[in-house]
């Protein structure tokens, strides 16, 4: 009785075992913006100008080149609806672009011809409020905020920028190494010869890898004001699981290592819901169940962000030739 038990479970649990699904592949473009709108609407943007959406949950998908935009990188997008979205270029110069026809054209509402401008991710508390935040120049981060959903925006004054230590900048891998932190504030990390995490006026050192120029962190997600997971690694070495995630469950005072980490370096992770998360990165995606401390290994599929509807169930991915990925069970 205890074996044939035992078989039962075994049997369910891969029964609805979860599978990345591909959904579309090839386009030439590399996709590092990813918004999902529900779980009917979602929109990615990348290089040479491309971005993509899908209003029928991923079956079916239109592409649209920017025009006058072909050589630029898209790494971010923020869509509100299958009408409206924004989406950030990153340099030479920087771009902030807005659409209100499903992206059929696009209106430049913010240009940055500053020399060494670079943008890294936006991030929306709603429909209105959002922010845009980019590497150092003369040692401080640059933040500009939008109040009216992306339609203007303002440089915050220089004096309130975060202040960069020597060697340290933000990685564009994913659009999420900036997040709401209630709803009045955004926590963003950092990477490179060092890796922090800024919350309001707290600076905080992050146990994770750093100290060349392709370490540190590159994504948090926050399941609220006590928990977050920030993950990183090296980039030029996909496989590298040292000090490749940390877990806070008490705001960022002190950290914790998994148990069993991502299997590799990864550019971007996601709360899903309960004890849920996600992250992928160059060499796969990961699930945790239980708030981070494992993870199991369930797709060798290479992606650069994945994000959770905002007003739904449903989860996608997005990298490199185009590719586009949504977990499913199987």
């Amino acid at each position: 009785m205890k074996n044939i038990f035992l078989l039962f479970i075994f049997i369910c649990s891969n029964i609805y075992a979860q599978q990345i699904k591909i959904i579309n592949s090839g386009t030439k473009t590399s996709l590092r913006g990813l918004s999902v709108v529900n779980d009917k609407i979602i929109w990615v943007s990348g290089s040479n100008g491309m971005i993509g959406k899908s209003i029928d949950s991923g079956n079916t998908w239109k592409w649209l080149q920017v025009k006058d935009f072909t050589k630029n990188d898209f790494r971010d997008i923020e869509a509100f609806d299958e009408n409206i979205a924004v989406i950030m270029g990153v340099d030479s110069p920087a771009y902030v672009l807005r659409t209100i026809d499903g992206g059929e054209t696009w209106k430049m509402v913010y240009e940055n011809k500053t020399k060494g401008m670079f943008l890294d991710a936006m991030e929306f508390w709603n429909e209105q409020s959002g922010i845009v935040i980019g590497d150092p120049i003369n040692g401080k981060f640059f933040i500009a905020r939008t109040f009216d959903g992306g339609n203007t925006w303002k440089n915050i004054p220089e004096k309130n920028y975060p202040i960069a230590d020597s060697g340290e900048a933000c990685f564009a891998a994913s659009g999420t190494n900036i997040r709401k932190y209630g709803n009045d504030a955004a926590a963003f990390v950092t990477g490179g010869l060092v890796s922090r995490l800024f919350i309001k006026n707290k600076i905080i050192d992050l146990p994770i890898v750093q100290g060349t120029s392709t370490t540190g962190a590159n994504s948090i997600a926050i399941k609220n004001k006590k928990i977050f997971i920030v993950v990183g690694g090296d980039f030029i070495k996909p496989d590298s699981i040292y000090k490749n995630c940390v877990i806070t469950k008490d705001g960022g005072n002190t950290w914790t290592y998994p148990l069993t980490p991502p299997f590799g370096y990864r550019s971007c992770v996601e709360y899903i819901d309960d004890k849920k998360w996600i992250a992928c990165g160059l060499n796969g995606v990961d699930i945790s169940n239980d708030d981070g401390y494992s993870w199991k290994w369930i797709s060798k599929e290479s992606f650069n962000v994945c994000r959770k509807a905002k007003k739904g169930k449903s989860i996608f991915f997005a990298g490199g030739k185009g590719k586009i990925g949504k977990l499913v069970e199987e």
